[in-house]
């Protein structure tokens, strides 16, 4: 099942045997290049040792779209590729959301907004206690997830203890309902937090955000969009 030298051209075409779903039109893959650069160049994950307890964890807060994660876990071998072609199809394990009781590679089951966030710091920081603390963890969430008062307290948390093994991905279409003076880059640095935004088609950007030293405090990559907001 593992595939080897997959392009991302070839992840696309993937993503593009996905089903649409109809409530979610635009975001069905539009965050592919930034999850294709996680598990292509950043990631210490192995589809053979899923329960490595020393492994990288990528946690899909926007778990609404799940199409470009479903792609490059099929890309990387996590999942055949025929699943692709049935998502939330009766019999299918690839559901409009995710389910990590029946999707390898899945760390969470995700698609209520606000819960990713939350559930990475909790992660990132049981992994430091016991002795994992090189174990990076990424979630990407989406720029509306922000507006969820638990992401508040998530980023608080999170830059008051620094949690240096916490990576933030923020898909940023512009679709948050207040948006945040100076951009959402400065609601994480005003809690010390590093910071770096982005273009979301900027893969060399995207892995140079991805693997910047942060040493004693979580680091957020914005990665923005110009896809319509949905």
């Amino acid at each position: 099942m593992l595939r080897v030298n997959v392009t991302f051209e070839q992840v696309r075409e993937l993503a593009q045997r996905t089903v649409t779903d109809v409530r979610y039109p635009v975001v069905k893959s539009y965050t592919l290049d930034a999850i294709w650069v996680l598990y292509d160049r950043v990631l210490r994950v192995d589809p053979q040792r899923l329960d490595d307890p020393s492994r990288d964890r990528f946690l899909l807060s926007k778990g609404h779209g799940p199409s470009a994660f479903y792609a490059v876990l099929a890309a990387k071998g996590f999942i055949p590729a025929e699943w692709l072609d049935g998502i939330a199809a009766l019999e299918s394990p690839l559901g409009s959301h995710p389910d990590a009781t029946l999707v390898p590679g899945a760390e969470i089951s995700s698609g209520s907004l606000g819960h990713g966030l939350p559930l990475g710091v909790g992660l990132a920081h049981g992994l430091r206690a016991t002795g994992f603390g090189d174990s990076r963890v990424f979630t990407l969430v989406g720029d509306a997830e922000l507006d969820e008062g638990s992401n508040h307290e998530a980023i608080a948390y999170a830059g008051a203890v620094g949690l240096a093994n916490l990576n933030v991905i923020v898909a940023d279409n512009g679709s948050a309902s207040h948006g945040w003076p100076g951009g959402v880059a400065s609601r994480f640095t005003v809690n010390c937090w590093s910071a770096a935004t982005v273009d979301m088609a900027d893969h060399e950007a995207l892995y140079r955000s991805f693997t910047a030293p942060h040493p004693d405090r979580p680091h957020v990559t914005v990665a923005v969009s110009e896809t319509t907001p949905h």
